[in-house]
């Protein structure tokens, strides 16, 4: 039995210090064992998989998709006659504002909505939601930045719900979630009696802090905990929604939010030049399409010019 007295714990007291170094080595066995910590150098395996505490939220225009949804479901309204040339021409010039001076204008934005608005009035809601797959197959599937939807479907590939945030109509988002195979979406809500649009919106636009406040209401519904989720835009208007996540990222931010999220040390992503931002730790996918993101936008301006 003499053999064995080293298993016997010892009579003397260990130190504070002992005593730390034990709790350490305790804590980091245990981390590795439950949560599989990737190899030194390597960040930890992101989305989780498995995480069902843990979901996506993807803000739309500019992010998920090249230019705002409300513009080009508004060429497909004008394409079936709903309104006059001189709206068009508006809305065009709202685009190219959008598209050129990177970030929303809310003066447009408000002008977009209430065009948008009065365009839809004694409309029925069915019409549209069947117009809206329409305009979806149009003019919109092309759009889609190939390198954010990776983002997405690697996020629905650990088995989490993924949703789009967006002031677009919700009509529209909720086609365009459908179509990516998202969990569905969250947009700005028109109203309407016994099926028939008013020309007016249920409350605001779901636009900056009303944003966060969406996903925070989602989250408590769905037994999230949001220090483990994740929430992507390209606009400083997010940054309520983005700071409210675990994990946020900046997808081809305009100025404000890039140096926001360079200061705060979130991740950065940039699809439409395919340039790697300064931090990475996304899916090895997602790189792929940045180039491809590239890709499509140099085809679309070689369009333009011609």
């Amino acid at each position: 039995m003499a053999a064995l007295g080293w298993l016997t714990p010892r009579r003397r007291s260990a130190t504070a210090r002992s005593v730390l170094a034990g709790e350490a080595a305790a804590e980091a066995a245990r981390k590795t064992q439950d949560t599989s910590v990737a190899a030194v150098g390597e960040e930890p395996e992101f989305p989780v998989r498995g995480d069902e505490k843990a979901a996506a939220f993807f803000d739309l225009d500019n992010t998920v998709m090249q230019g705002a949804a409300l513009f080009h479901y508004g060429r497909g309204l004008y394409k079936r006659k709903f309104f006059e040339t001189r709206d068009l021409a508006k809305f065009a010039w709202q685009q190219a504002w959008f598209r050129l001076a990177g970030f929303e204008d809310p003066d447009h934005m408000q002008d977009v909505r209430e065009s948008a608005l009065s365009i839809v009035k004694g409309h029925r809601v069915a019409e549209l939601q069947s117009i809206g797959e329409e305009i979806y197959d149009e003019y919109m599937a092309e759009r889609i930045w190939p390198g954010t939807r990776a983002l997405a479907q690697a996020h629905l590939d650990a088995g989490q719900k993924v949703w789009l945030v967006t002031a677009a109509p919700v009509e529209i988002a909720q086609v365009i979630a459908r179509r990516l195979g998202l969990t569905g979406a969250l947009g700005t809500v028109a109203e309407s009696v016994n099926g028939v649009y008013t020309g007016k919106l249920v409350g605001e636009p779901l636009h900056g802090p009303a944003k966060a406040e969406a996903v925070r209401a989602l989250a408590a519904a769905e037994g999230l905990d949001l220090s483990r989720c994740a929430a992507y835009s390209d606009s400083h208007n997010d940054i309520p929604m983005l700071s409210l996540v675990g994990h946020p990222y900046a997808i081809n931010p305009d100025s404000k939010l890039r140096k926001h999220a360079r200061e705060k040390d979130w991740r950065l992503r940039d699809y439409r030049t395919g340039r790697k931002a300064a931090k990475v730790g996304i899916p090895a996918a997602a790189g792929v399409g940045a180039v491809a993101g590239g890709t499509a936008a140099a085809i679309a301006l070689h369009r333009r010019r011609r």
